[in-house]
């Protein structure tokens, strides 16, 4: 049902945790299915130089979480922006139609912190 990558980083997850005064803080849920994630972005130079993640979920949700903050670490703030929820199901090898939900989770709450920074950049300038 799940391949290998969703199984190690389900199992194994990367980047787990808050980071202390982060500069964007992003978080998704879906009533639905009772998934609920945030992402925390530290950014300097206009990079994202560490990306961490609590998700309360299924494993499917925390694979994709662990997955998004792989994927959006040392990216520029504009190329980040850009990861879409297929990149999370695509670098995860896929994941079951009925699991797809967890990627656009991922995805959306890595957003969500990149908007919370954009907002408070631009509130300080």
């Amino acid at each position: 049902m799940y391949s290998e990558k969703v199984m190690d980083h389900f199992t194994n997850p990367r980047n787990v945790g808050e980071i202390a005064d982060p500069d964007g803080v992003g978080t998704v849920g879906n009533p639905v299915c009772g998934d609920l994630m945030t992402v925390y972005i530290k950014v300097k130079d206009k990079k994202l130089e560490d990306v961490k993640f609590k998700t309360f979920g299924c494993g499917a949700a925390i694979a994709t979480s662990s997955m998004i903050t792989e994927l959006a670490k040392g990216r520029t703030i504009e190329e980040a922006q850009e990861i879409t929820r297929g990149d999370v199901a695509e670098s995860l090898g896929g994941l079951p139609p009925l699991k797809m939900h967890c990627s656009n989770l991922a995805a959306d709450a890595l957003h969500a912190a990149i908007k919370d920074y954009l907002k408070k950049k631009e509130a300080k300038e």
